[in-house]
Formats: structure tokens, C-alpha cells, sequence
């Protein structure tokens, strides 16, 4: 069942002060934390997962193998610089990229992937082990050391239950790493409603730096390092060479910055959390 999304109280903090309304009233944010959800369209059926969502919905077209790969390496990277060649499952790992260098790291991966057209790609094509269905049905038969989970937490129905589910999979001690889209990043304050991640249609929960600290402490995770990226820091090197006139004004003016990274202002937010050793899972 979808959570309500017209609350009295926040879902993060239990705030009742009225939430404020902002990007054209597309979005209700919490005065208290920050956290934003999407309001409700009652026109507009349920996010659908499938081709077209793969190839112009949600992306322009994923099943591209050289982009997808430069930003699962970058993912990599990212994760390698604190957890080591473990036990991984990524959750909501679409045509399992980032599952296959992982791999090819050492790391022992399973994927879990609600849409059956991204799940049959990864395990045809890129010989990857994935198991179709909801992460949050999946997990109670899945043990880790790494949870991973690349823009997934802002499309699922309620965040506390998947992270819940995350943390029964990861033993004690073990590392959860997340990304989603920074509504709180300078570009999506200037751009409002035109900010490419915003994607209403799918994206139904929208974090903050600070909300989603917060979350992840209700929910019993510390967290370890947290910073965000722009979108160019995905984007293959020539690619960004190419189009340096257009890339770079905008993330000169967003980051105050020549740099692909920032605290707090990129609009990508990144971060990795653990698990603490003397908590067991419950």
C-alpha cells in the first residue's frame, strides 16, 4: 500500500508545522528538516518501470554501455575509498552496471531490481546475478556487508521501511552506500521546476543534506561521509571537453567552484552510513 502523501506530521521528524509548498506546488517541504515529497497528481496513474521508462522516461537511453560504465566505475571508486571487496547487494540495480564492476573488484554481488526488462538485461547481458522484485519483499532472505542503492530511496513508497530492510540485510558493522538528487543543491533553487532531477512523475520523496542525516539516524545508521557531486561528474571526460562552453558556466555559478564535488550545494547527494558493530538486526 502507498504511503499518504498529504500528511498531518512530517515522515521524518514528526513535525505538524504546515509544510510549505515550493517549485510551482509540485513538491511540499517540511519547515523543520527539509525533507520534500511529491504532490499527489490524481490524473496520473502509478510509475511504470518499463522500456520506455529505460529509453526517454526516466533516462534518455540507459541500455548505452560506455556512459553507464564510466558512472559505475565512478560509483566504484567512490565506495572502494572506505569499504573493501565484501559481500554487496545493490538494490534497485537496474541493468546491473555497477553490479559488474563491482565484480570485476572482487566484491561477490547479487542485485534486486523491481523492473523485469532492466533485471533480464543484467542477467543476459552483463551475466550478473539479479533477482527480480521489491527490495523491501526480497531482503529477509539476503545477508551482506555492503547495501548499495544508486537513486532508489526518492522513488519507493515509504523510505523508513526500505532503509529498515537494509539495515536487516547488512551484518553488524556493515556499509550502506546511497545517492539521490539534492533538492536542496544550488541549481535545483535557480532552476526550480526545470531542474533535471526533479522528475515528479517518478521521484516521490526528495532529500536534503540534513534530511537525510536525520533519516538515516532514526532509521540506525551512523553516518561516515556524505557530500554531493554535479551531473558532470558522471559524464565521460570527453564528453565534458565537448561541451565545456554549456557544462561548465552552470556549475561555475551552482558550486562557486571549478570542482565536480561540494559539501553541500552539487545536486547529487552521496553518502555512506554503517551499520554499528554491537546492533543486531530486528
Amino acid at each position: 500500500m502507498s504511503l499518504d502523501l498529504s500528511p498531518a506530521h512530517c515522515l521524518n521528524c514528526g513535525d505538524g508545522q504546515p509544510h510549505r509548498e515550493t517549485l510551482g506546488g509540485a513538491v511540499r517541504r517540511c519547515t523543520c528538516c527539509g525533507l520534500g515529497w511529491t504532490v499527489p497528481d490524481p490524473t496520473v496513474g502509478p510509475a511504470r518501470y518499463d522500456l520506455d521508462y529505460f529509453t526517454g522516461g526516466g533516462y534518455e537511453d540507459y541500455f548505452r554501455s560506455a556512459p553507464r560504465r564510466f558512472e559505475a566505475g565512478r560509483r566504484l571508486r567512490w565506495l572502494s575509498t572506505v569499504v573493501p571487496p565484501s559481500v554487496l547487494v545493490e538494490a534497485g540495480c537496474a541493468g546491473g552496471y555497477f553490479l559488474e564492476a563491482a565484480q570485476r573488484a572482487g566484491f561477490t554481488v547479487t542485485g534486486v531490481e523491481v523492473s523485469q526488462v532492466a533485471a533480464k538485461f543484467a542477467v543476459e547481458q552483463l551475466r550478473v546475478p539479479v533477482r527480480q522484485g521489491y527490495f523491501e519483499q526480497v531482503a529477509p532472505t539476503l545477508q551482506a556487508d555492503v547495501v548499495c542503492a544508486f537513486h532508489v530511496l526518492e522513488h519507493v513508497d515509504d523510505p523508513r521501511t526500505f532503509l529498515h530492510a537494509a539495515r536487516n540485510v547488512l551484518t553488524p558493522g556493515g556499509w550502506l552506500a546511497l545517492e539521490v538528487p539534492n533538492i536542496a543543491s544550488a541549481a535545483a533553487t535557480r532552476l526550480g521546476q526545470q531542474w533535471p532531477a526533479l522528475q515528479p512523475a517518478y521521484h516521490r520523496w526528495h532529500f536534503t543534506p540534513t534530511s537525510l542525516t536525520r533519516l538515516l539516524a532514526t532509521e540506525g545508521f551512523e553516518v561516515v561521509r556524505q557530500d554531493t557531486t554535479v551531473f558532470r561528474f558522471y559524464m565521460p571526460i570527453g564528453y565534458r571537453m565537448r561541451h565545456a562552453r554549456r557544462l561548465l558556466p552552470p556549475d561555475w555559478i551552482n558550486l562557486r567552484s571549478p570542482r565536480l564535488t561540494h559539501r553541500r550545494r552539487g545536486d547529487l547527494l552521496r553518502v555512506i552510513a554503517r551499520k554499528p558493530r554491537d546492533v543486531w538486526s530486528g
